[in-house]
């Protein structure tokens, strides 16, 4: 009787019931039991694919886990070192393309990976700002810069030379970091130097580029002549202020990630400017002159780089033995 009352109604009086569509796409009920209809989705046709999703997703989810853990390893490894390096460099490569060559990011991947190595993320951190700083002050009235002739190569793109020759002083203290020599008594030394060298490197970029740009008078500093700017030697009053706030900014900077302290910053600024003042005594007395046609930028920088590292490891160690 309720089989044949539903199947009256259903076609006897479709109008009296408008809800209820003429062909109905599920089946008709042929029992008090009614059964599921059967969907038409993959899913269910193939059950034996919701094991394997989910196995996919836990492999996923493992190989992300133990990524991070890598790079947050600690102390820093070869390993994590080189898979932190590889992830920033592929997110920062539009920065990296703006300041660097192809080559010259080649030099600064291997630069990365031992500095993240000898002095973990925060020395990283501080190499990057040094990057970040050095880049954007490069940048500063460029369109100026090259209509006088004395802008950086390639709309100051550095390539590997000039990084190598940045970083030429860090990188050894960083190796004798890693591999500990002199012990525990020069580990803390071995970090001075690594910051005191990208402080004396930040400086001498910041003076000269802010020199370029904005100095009213330059001098030349062996005997105080008024020269063009971005004469070899040259130094402005403009530049100078300049170069000494990125310095002290820098050192600041390592004192907040608690690689240096208070009196170790300051060293480290101090260290820089007397560096500097001897590259332009350099720049003005031998660059470009005969015999000394070796004495390119790359090399006066690593000179630089050198003196402004031993300086700070020399001032550090003669207070030392003062405090005895």
């Amino acid at each position: 009787m309720y089989l044949m009352a539903y199947s009256t109604l259903r076609v006897n009086f479709p109008s009296t019931f408008p809800m209820i569509p003429r062909r109905s796409s599920y089946p008709i009920l042929h029992s008090f039991s009614p059964k599921p209809p059967i969907l038409n989705l993959r899913l269910y046709s193939s059950p034996l694919r919701i094991p394997k999703l989910i196995s996919h997703v836990s492999s996923v989810q493992e190989a992300f886990g133990s990524a991070i853990s890598l790079i947050q390893s600690s102390p820093s490894t070869w390993e994590s070192a080189l898979a932190s390096n590889l992830l920033i460099f592929l997110l920062g490569s539009p920065l990296l393309v703006a300041g660097l060559s192809l080559s010259g990011i080649a030099a600064a991947f291997l630069l990365g990976t031992l500095t993240w190595r000898a002095f973990g993320p925060s020395g990283f951190l501080l190499v990057s700002a040094y990057f970040i700083i050095g880049t954007a002050v490069t940048k500063v009235k460029m369109a100026q810069k090259e209509a006088q002739g004395i802008a950086e190569k390639r709309k100051g793109r550095r390539g590997p030379g000039s990084v190598v020759g940045s970083s030429a002083a860090g990188c050894l203290c960083a190796f004798l970091s890693i591999y500990g020599f002199g012990g525990q008594a020069f580990s803390q030394l071995w970090l001075l130097g690594f910051v005191a060298s990208f402080c004396t490197k930040l400086s001498d970029t910041v003076s000269s580029e802010i020199g370029k740009a904005y100095g009213k008078t330059t001098y030349l500093v062996t005997t105080f002549k008024i020269v063009p700017r971005g004469t070899e030697g040259a130094v402005s009053v403009e530049g100078t202020l300049a170069g000494i706030v990125a310095s002290i900014v820098l050192a600041f900077l390592g004192c907040l990630l608690g690689k240096i302290n208070t009196f170790e910053a300051a060293i480290c600024v101090l260290a820089s400017q007397i560096a500097n003042l001897g590259e332009s005594f350099i720049g003005a007395a031998l660059q470009g002159k005969k015999g000394f046609q070796w004495l390119t930028n790359d090399v006066a920088n690593v000179i630089n780089i050198s003196t402004g590292s031993v300086m700070a490891i020399l001032l550090q160690l003669a207070l030392q033995k003062l405090n005895m």
